[in-house]
């Protein structure tokens, strides 16, 4: 029976203090403060969303990277403790590129 471990706190908010307000700028919303990990992928998500169901293809490209970052956390979330850091680092790349293609 695997034991899953939490990712560190810290982490999850390193990676949204470098996104959160970037993602909310795309859709128009003020930058969340505080958020739970849980919360931030829900962010990840609904601007994936907003930009995948746009008419202009480099959003949708852009929705493809929010949807694999969305991925990536929500695997780290569950995953074993080593796991973490590689499924972390991919979420940031995946996050940082869908928010270059966007903007």
């Amino acid at each position: 029976m695997a034991v899953h471990a939490k990712p560190r706190p810290d982490t999850f908010t390193a990676l949204r203090e470098c996104f959160a307000a970037d993602l909310a700028a795309l859709i128009g919303d003020p930058s969340p403060r505080g958020v739970t990990p849980t919360r931030f992928i829900y962010l990840v998500e609904e601007v994936r969303d907003v930009l995948a169901t746009s008419s202009c293809s480099r959003w949708q490209v852009a929705g493809e990277d929010l949807d694999a970052a969305a991925g990536y956390l929500t695997d780290a979330l569950t995953s074993q403790h080593s796991d973490q850091h590689a499924l972390l680092a991919r979420a940031r790349t995946c996050l940082r590129d869908g928010i270059a293609k966007a903007t």
